[in-house]
C-alpha cells in the first residue's frame, strides 16, 4: 500500500501538461540542456542600483536554444508571437524588457546563458521575457532570452516547473505568426548556407577543415561581397568564444591563368576574408592568418565551368595544436 502511494504520488508529480511553442518553419534547435532537479533565479526586474529583484524558482529545468536564419527579422518580431503563445497557454508576463532597460551588460550577464555558438547574445540588441502559471502541484515559470546577429535570431528558452514527459516542449511549424511570416519570406537558407552553419565548427574540431561553402567569387576578382555569409558569421562566433583556437584562410583558383598570378589571387581572396572576420564581425587579429596556393588543390575538374566555380574557394584550416 505504501509502495502504491508512493508511486502514485510519484505520477502526480510529473503530470504537467506539455506545452508547444510554434516556431517559423526553417527555425532550427540547436542546443538542449535537461537538470531533472535544479533551481534558478528568474528577474522581474531590470538591473538597478547593483541589484535585481528574482524569483527562486526550483524544478525540473529545461534550456532550449533556437536559431531563426534571416537578416533583416528583429528581436521584437521574434518574441512577440512566442509571447502571445504564452499568454494563449495560461501563463501571465511577470516581466519583460528590452536591452538598455533591461541594464545591459550588467542584466545580460546575471543570467545563466548557453555557450556560443548555440546561443548568441549582442548587448545592444536583446529582450528578455519572464512569466508564470500555475500547475496542479507548484508553479510553472518560463523565461525567453531573444538577440539577434546579423544573419539570424537566437532564442534561448528556460522552463522551470514539475518534470514533463519527454516529448518537446517546442515545435517548428508552417503556422507562423503573420508578423514573423512577412518578415522571413523568401529568406530560408540555401543549403549551402546551412552546411556551413550546422557542419562547419563540427569539420573543424573533428578533421581540421572546411570550406567555406557560401562565399562567391568572380574569375580574376579578390573582392569579397558586402552582404552577410552564414559561415563566417559561425565561423567568427567560434573563434571568440574560443580565444585559444585559431586558424588559417586558405585560397584557391581555378586553372585559368598562370600559377604564380593565381598563387597572388587566392591569397588575396584569403585575405578579403581575412578582413571581413577581423574587421566587421570582431574576431582578434591574432587568431587569423591567410595564404593562397592558386590552382595546386583543385575539388573538381577544371574541364568544366562548373567545375572551375567550384575550385574557387577559400578554405578554413584549424592551425591551433592544443
Amino acid at each position: 500500500m505504501t509502495v502504491r502511494l508512493a508511486i502514485i504520488l510519484a505520477l502526480s508529480a510529473t503530470s504537467a501538461p506539455a506545452l508547444t511553442l510554434e516556431f517559423p518553419a526553417n527555425a532550427r534547435s540547436v542546443a538542449e540542456t535537461i537538470e531533472q532537479f535544479g533551481s534558478r533565479k528568474l528577474p522581474i526586474s531590470a538591473f538597478d542600483d547593483g541589484d535585481i529583484q528574482s524569483i527562486w524558482a526550483e524544478g525540473e529545468v529545461r534550456q532550449e536554444a533556437w536559431h531563426v536564419p534571416s537578416a533583416s527579422i528583429t528581436t521584437l518580431q521574434i518574441l512577440a508571437p512566442l509571447r502571445e503563445q504564452l499568454m494563449g497557454a495560461g501563463f501571465d508576463i511577470l516581466f519583460e524588457c528590452e536591452a538598455r532597460d533591461c541594464g545591459g551588460f550588467d542584466f545580460r550577464y546575471s543570467l545563466d546563458v548557453l555557450s556560443e555558438p548555440e546561443m548568441h547574445v549582442d548587448l545592444g540588441d536583446f529582450r528578455f521575457l519572464a512569466a508564470q502559471r500555475m500547475g496542479e502541484e507548484r508553479p510553472e515559470y518560463m523565461s525567453l532570452l531573444v538577440s539577434r546577429s546579423s544573419a539570424r535570431g537566437f532564442v534561448q528558452m528556460t522552463r522551470i516547473g514539475a518534470a514533463l514527459p519527454q516529448a518537446a516542449i517546442v515545435s517548428t511549424s508552417t503556422k507562423t505568426p503573420d508578423t514573423t511570416a512577412q518578415v522571413l519570406a523568401g529568406t530560408t537558407p540555401t543549403l549551402s548556407a546551412m552546411a556551413a552553419d550546422t557542419e562547419l565548427t563540427v569539420q573543424l574540431e573533428e578533421i581540421g577543415r572546411a570550406v567555406l561553402k557560401d562565399l562567391i567569387f568572380q574569375t580574376g576578382s579578390s573582392k569579397l561581397g558586402d552582404q552577410e555569409f552564414a559561415s563566417l558569421e559561425t565561423l567568427a562566433t567560434y573563434l571568440i568564444a574560443n580565444p585559444n583556437r585559431s586558424i588559417v584562410l586558405v585560397g584557391h583558383t581555378d586553372a585559368e591563368g598562370s600559377l604564380g598570378g593565381n598563387i597572388a589571387l587566392s591569397k588575396k581572396r584569403a585575405s578579403s576574408v581575412q578582413k571581413h572576420l577581423t574587421r566587421k564581425l570582431g574576431v582578434p587579429n591574432a587568431q587569423v592568418k591567410a595564404e593562397g596556393v592558386g590552382f595546386l588543390s583543385p575539388l573538381a575538374s577544371n574541364l568544366t565551368e562548373a567545375g572551375r566555380t567550384i575550385n574557387r574557394r577559400v578554405e578554413v584550416i584549424l592551425s591551433s595544436t592544443e
